[in-house]
């Protein structure tokens, strides 16, 4: 013990001991605090992982092979997409396959823009036209599909009933090869319309109202309010839609499956189609495999460009 100046004794502090134990817990806690975040997404990682990163590599594998799903594995290395290229019938199904994405996504934006415009106010019949609207979306595709089927039949179909009191010709909607690919855009935009038509509408309700009250202070024409204040406030809601609209173009085969089969003369085929002939009909599977990797690349592809024009046009508030 010590002494001050004025003879005050001072106690000096031990000095601080820390057990080995309370060391080990406090190393523990801080290990599981950091591992937590990562065990609560293990699960949905796995599932993740299994039913899509392990398909993926294992259909670029199985590209590089000759395999009917029964006989033994035959490797051919780049065969395949050599075949692939070369094939005529492929470069005709890839222009298929982009022409039906660039008319469903311009006519379905386009479209839904129009008409969410006209219902956008809030009233009992713009309800129920929502309603209506959205309906198509929520049908299944093979009803959709059937009731279409019998709307374009070329002899019985309504389509051509109405036609016929202006004077028109029967059209051939699903046998006539320059008409059969813009039957089925037909077909998806009358579907797709009315769930685009609700997002876009539930965007323009949540753009500030002051925004309008001021352009109407400065006399603002109506149409020039929307150019400059509702496309770039909504701007956020159009880019993903637009985005998920062409992924799912790209994608379509139900449409195809059950109302053309990819005829007439091939002029409705699709890649995910063509994907399916090749897989569980010809059992190429080392071909429809390549196939599959050409349509991951397509989609690839469009989708960087898509984000690279177009991202920087939208307006994202703070």
């Amino acid at each position: 013990m010590q002494q001050t100046k004025l003879g005050m004794p001072v106690v000096s502090e031990a000095p601080s001991v820390v057990r080995p134990a309370m060391k080990q817990k406090s190393g523990l806690r801080r290990f599981f605090i950091a591992v937590r975040p990562y065990l609560m997404i293990a699960p949905a990682m796995v599932v993740f992982a299994l039913f899509l990163i392990y398909p993926i590599f294992y259909m670029v594998y199985l590209s590089f092979f000759d395999w009917n799903m029964i006989g033994e594995m035959k490797f051919i290395g780049v065969q395949n997409y050599t075949n692939m290229f070369s094939d005529s019938d492929f470069w005709q199904v890839l222009g298929n396959s982009i022409y039906y994405m660039v008319m469903v996504v311009i006519l379905e934006m386009a479209l839904s823009l129009l008409l969410a415009a006209y219902l956008n106010k809030n009233t009992r019949v713009n309800q129920i036209l929502q309603t209506i609207a959205f309906t198509p979306y929520i049908t299944s595709m093979v009803s959709v599909a059937f009731i279409w089927m019998w709307m374009m039949d070329s002899d019985y179909g309504l389509l051509n009933y109405f036609l016929s009191f202006f004077g028109v010709d029967p059209i051939g909607w699903l046998s006539d090869p320059k008409v059969a690919m813009n039957a089925l855009v037909l077909v998806s935009v009358w579907k797709g319309l009315g769930y685009n038509t609700i997002i876009i509408i539930s965007a323009m309700q949540a753009v500030p109202g002051y925004l309008y009250e001021a352009a109407a202070l400065d006399k603002t024409p109506k149409w020039k309010s929307f150019y400059k204040i509702t496309l770039p406030m909504i701007s956020p809601s159009i880019f993903f839609l637009a985005l998920m609209n062409i992924i799912s173009a790209l994608k379509v085969f139900e449409t195809v499956n059950i109302m053309t089969k990819g005829g007439p003369m091939n002029s409705t085929n699709t890649l995910v189609y063509n994907i399916y002939q090749y897989g569980f009909q010809y059992f190429k599977i080392g071909y429809a495999s390549a196939l599959g990797v050409a349509l991951m690349v397509v989609i690839g592809i469009f989708t960087l460009i898509y984000f690279k024009v177009l991202s920087k046009r939208v307006y994202y508030s703070n």
